[in-house]
């Protein structure tokens, strides 16, 4: 595939750079092994993103600090990806895409195998911040490699298989990585997450092609991209989005032992069901996006607001809220595809940096909707959680149904 050449657009507005915008060539041929070198990759970096949820307490005795001091390792993980985020497309304008994707394989093994052999908890965090960086990047540039790997139209199909990666990794990394503990230590299970990475590196190397670099993406971009007419609005939409949700997750597991009366061995069941809807979710959204973006951005947040206040207000029964929690699962599986296609849509010849901008909103929104639900919770219990939330997630519908954009992708010459 080439990736010399560039297709332009006119200006669509006000707000906009000047003069014609570059986007990348759309390929002639699909290149889903490449594709699916990209979801291995988003896998082995949210395994090892979650690794220490289930690892904690193992580390820290072995560590000798508090399990509060470990569980900082998810901390600055986030944040190095809000930093990644932002930052990867300026910084690495002029490198291949190729080259930018493998270098960020290469940082989740070197991670993985440092914190596996680190003798205190300095270095483990730091080794925590390589991490983020590869994960914030990568992430960013997902959906923009994307449109670089398949036609137009197939898109939304292949940004589904990138990040049922996600999926994939909220349904195993925390029950394995507990096993694998258990079995023989937490420094074992970042070997083998290590030893995952060098498998995808070895994928991907085989499978990506060459993509050189097309944009001429600075910080001064990223402010560009937010002044782009519709972009800014779109952004807050997706924020309360993931606000409502993760002021939900947070509670997740006093709402099943307490409303859906699960007890600890169903609980693992309705989370591991919980994920599988997720996985399902992810898939189903693209192919829902190839029929319409907007009733993909709105409907899911109608889900899992329906599914927020029906655990909250209905005597639905056992059988009731565990049905809402597959389809809460079902929906959410279909929000960071539905919300990376739609960035860009908006804005094609920019999509790195407005993946970073997504990036920056969605670990924002981790914090802000973990902390609001705290607020709630201490105010009216899980009950006030879910109802706040559920209302929070049917305004954010009805914003994207009267004020975001949803632009179809642009067919290029």
């Amino acid at each position: 595939m080439s990736s010399d050449v560039c297709a332009t657009l006119p200006d669509a507005g006000p707000g906009e750079a000047a003069g014609a915008k570059r986007i990348p060539p759309e390929p002639a041929s699909s290149s889903w092994a490449a594709v699916f070198s990209l979801a291995v990759g988003v896998f082995g970096l949210l395994t090892a993103e979650y690794l220490p949820a289930s690892l904690l307490t193992p580390m820290a005795d072995d560590l000798g600090v508090s399990e509060a001091l470990v569980g900082q390792s998810v901390t600055v993980t986030a944040v190095a990806a809000m930093l990644s985020g932002l930052l990867t497309a300026s910084l690495t304008r002029r490198v291949d895409r190729r080259i930018v994707l493998l270098g960020f394989t290469v940082l989740l093994i070197v991670s993985n195998l440092l914190v596996a052999v680190a003798a205190n908890v300095m270095v483990l965090l730091l080794m925590r911040i390589l991490l983020g960086v590869a994960l914030g990047g990568f992430w960013s540039m997902a959906a923009a490699v994307a449109m670089r790997l398949v036609p137009a139209a197939l898109v939304p199909r292949a940004v589904a298989v990138i990040f049922s990666g996600i999926a994939v990794a909220t349904i195993v990394a925390v029950p394995l990585g507990s096993y694998l503990g258990e079995l023989s230590g937490w420094r074992s299970t970042f070997l083998a997450a290590a030893a995952l990475g060098v498998v995808t590196l070895v994928f991907q190397l085989f499978a990506l092609p060459r993509m050189a670099p097309h944009g001429t993406a600075k910080l001064s971009t990223l402010w560009e991209v937010l002044r782009r007419p519709g972009f800014g609005v779109g952004i807050a939409g997706m924020l309360l989005v993931h606000i409502g949700h993760y002021a939900l997750f947070t509670y997740i597991r006093p709402t099943l032992e307490n409303v859906v009366k699960v007890d600890v061995d169903e609980l693992a069941l309705l989370l591991f069901a919980f994920g599988v809807a997720n996985f399902v979710g992810t898939l189903v959204a693209g192919w829902l996006l190839e029929i319409s973006l907007r009733l993909t951005l709105t409907l899911t947040p109608v889900l899992m607001g329906v599914a927020a206040l029906g655990l909250a207000l209905l005597p639905a029964g056992q059988a009731g809220y565990v049905a809402l929690v597959v389809l809460w699962g079902l929906a959410f599986g279909g929000v960071s595809v539905a919300w990376s296609n739609w960035a860009t849509r908006m804005v094609p010849d920019h999509a790195e940096s407005a993946g970073g901008l997504v990036v920056v909103g969605v670990q924002s929104a981790i914090a802000g909707g973990a902390a609001a639900g705290g607020v709630m919770f201490g105010i009216g219990g899980v009950t006030t959680v879910f109802t706040v939330s559920g209302v929070v997630l049917l305004a954010s519908a009805l914003l994207i149904v009267l004020r975001v954009k949803a632009p179809r992708h642009r067919a290029l010459n």
